[in-house]
């Protein structure tokens, strides 16, 4: 979660005690299956498929990375970037967005445009709009489908859950699914409340994502070690375990201030990181039932990504800019 602290430093009038060195940042390149390899640097995990068509990217960190994420990608495929998708519109995952944008169509969900085409708030900060090449020109609302590199690639939107733009995209021969930050590997999630994203709805998109995973699947996760199943099932169990105990004690009573002082089980005292500690934690999930209870969650089923035995009617972009 080093890279969530590391987006955060970003933010205009956000001050951390250290701000990102990129120039130290490796860029890791991990086979995964098939066309897939999973790059990590700083911000979160890049999808890259590689093939006769070219490169596709799945998210693409900050732009002060763009040199190395390219050099990382040459080594894979000399071919031209085509797509670049981002799973929603956080910076750690968008910032390099107008400078792949110059290269390759960026596609994403309908709010992942408009949130990175207007100012938003973060932790109470601006977050300044992306320059026109920085924003996606072709959005799709429920799901869709691109053809490359000899196999379909499918997007799922899953509302209200880290935000209210989340994307997973499985590439359906390879078996591979990047969920963005509906998964992070044992550690504590964020959940961007600001914008649209909801406790509630966060857990019940993880449980439909295991209810649909292909068997062998092997998942890029937002940030963290490429992942499998039992990664995913371990952290929707956390989410809500978590989530069942805060309640219990909100519901009895007692305070915010009380439920921090007695903590979570001991088994999730690891999960703290340098982004969401435990304290912050239960803040998040006490402060996300309380809103859930004043406004309750109107958000749409999401689309289930189909596998690979039943294949999907490829869907036309909903809008194309």
């Amino acid at each position: 979660m080093k890279a969530l602290v590391a987006a955060l430093s970003l933010v205009p009038g956000l001050v951390l005690a250290q701000q990102p060195d990129f120039s130290k940042t490796q860029i890791k390149d991990t086979a995964v299956a098939g066309n897939v390899h999973m790059l990590m640097g700083e911000g979160g995990n890049i999808a890259v498929s590689v093939g006769p068509e070219g490169v596709l990217l799945v998210d693409d960190q900050f732009a002060p990375l763009a040199q190395k994420i390219h050099a990382a990608i040459g080594k894979l495929n000399k071919g031209k970037i085509q797509y670049v998708l981002n799973t929603h519109w956080h910076f750690d995952h968008t910032g390099g967005n107008p400078i792949f944008g110059k290269e390759g169509r960026i596609v994403a969900h309908d709010n992942v445009r408009t949130r990175l085409s207007t100012e938003q708030k973060i932790f109470g900060n601006t977050v300044a709009p992306l320059p026109k090449e920085g924003l996606p020109v072709i959005t799709y609302d429920n799901s869709m489908s691109i053809f490359f590199n000899g196999e379909e690639i499918r997007l799922t939107h899953y509302p209200a859950g880290h935000t209210d733009g989340d994307t997973t995209v499985y590439f359906t021969q390879s078996n591979v699914l990047h969920t963005g930050d509906l998964l992070v590997v044992d550690s504590f999630p964020f959940i961007d409340m600001e914008n649209g994203g909801t406790v509630e709805g966060y857990i019940q998109d993880q449980e439909k994502i295991l209810q649909t995973l292909p068997a062998g699947a092997k998942i890029i996760p937002g940030h963290g070690v490429l992942a499998t199943r039992e990664d995913m099932e371990r952290a929707h169990t956390m989410m809500k375990e978590t989530t069942a105990l805060i309640r219990s004690k909100r519901d009895a009573g007692k305070t915010l201030d009380q439920i921090k002082a007695e903590g979570l089980p001991e088994k999730y005292k690891s999960w703290g990181n340098a982004f969401i500690k435990e304290p912050q934690y239960i803040e998040m999930i006490y402060k996300g039932l309380a809103a859930t209870a004043k406004t309750p969650t109107t958000s749409a089923t999401p689309a289930t990504p189909a596998t690979p035995a039943t294949p999907a009617t490829p869907a036309t972009p909903s809008k194309a800019r």
